[in-house]
């Protein structure tokens, strides 16, 4: 099974970084609340960290609650907490079995103590797993981000001459994480919401118009072959392009 699965992916993105959008249109397709939408899209997540983890994928971020998603009604934004609470409160202990540690990402702040706390217990059960690593981006803008990085490199006293890229990378929340190879936003939607702007500078884009909680094992498997028919150039040339360019 597991040569199977290398020739599957000729490349395998070491990090994929998933904007998990549809789950309204999901819904609302179906003539479904909201909230339908949000819970189908929490259990299709079981299913793609399953995957992720089958397929040797080291890390998964998953962009669940933005800063900006505070905007939205009152009633889905207390669902939607409600729906984290209830995820961290049957999943946790499944995720540390299979080896997978969880990491949040965001501010903890805005957040209720009952839900800090769940987060705050869910990462310190599986802080010593290493088959995989979960990146939960919740309370998190990636503009938000790098402010913070910013602040906490000024409460460092550092001098401007001090500061370079490695500085910044070292204070944001996902200081120690590589930066993503691949990714994936769902439901057809091109743009990047706020969403790692610093660290997937370089990474790969993959769009699809499936909608979250439809975007399945295979669809998965789909975008990492496309990613693996890609060449990464971080800015270069073609070994090809290079000669040419020297020829003449």
């Amino acid at each position: 099974m597991a040569e199977e699965k290398q020739l599957q992916f000729e490349k395998l993105p070491a990090h994929i970084a998933i904007i998990m959008d549809g789950n309204g249109r999901w819904a609302s397709a179906r003539h479904l609340p909201r909230m339908a939408g949000h819970r189908a899209g929490t259990e299709n997540l079981r299913r793609i960290i399953t995957a992720c983890v089958e397929f040797g994928v080291k890390y998964l971020t998953i962009y669940a609650f933005s800063t900006e998603n505070w905007k939205r009604p009152e009633d889905e934004v207390k669902g939607l907490m409600q729906i984290m609470a209830e995820v961290l409160d049957r999943e946790t202990a499944e995720l540390h079995k299979q080896g997978v540690r969880i990491r949040h990402i965001g501010r903890l702040e805005g957040l209720n103590e009952k839900m800090r706390k769940k987060i705050i217990q869910a990462v310190d059960m599986t802080k010593e797993n290493e088959r995989m690593s979960l990146n939960v981006a919740w309370n998190y803008g990636g503009r938000d981000e790098l402010v913070f990085a910013v602040q906490d490199i000024l409460r460092e006293g550092l001098e401007p001459g001090d500061v370079d890229e490695h500085t910044i990378a070292e204070h944001l929340f996902t200081a120690g994480i590589p930066d993503p190879d691949l990714v994936i936003r769902t439901s057809g939607e091109m743009r990047i919401s706020n969403f790692l702007v610093w660290q997937s500078a370089y990474s790969e884009w993959y769009f699809t118009d499936t909608l979250w909680p439809d975007f399945d094992k295979e669809a998965l498997a789909e975008a990492i072959r496309d990613y693996g028919d890609r060449e990464r150039r971080f800015g270069g040339r073609k070994p090809e392009d290079e000669q040419t360019a020297y020829a003449g």
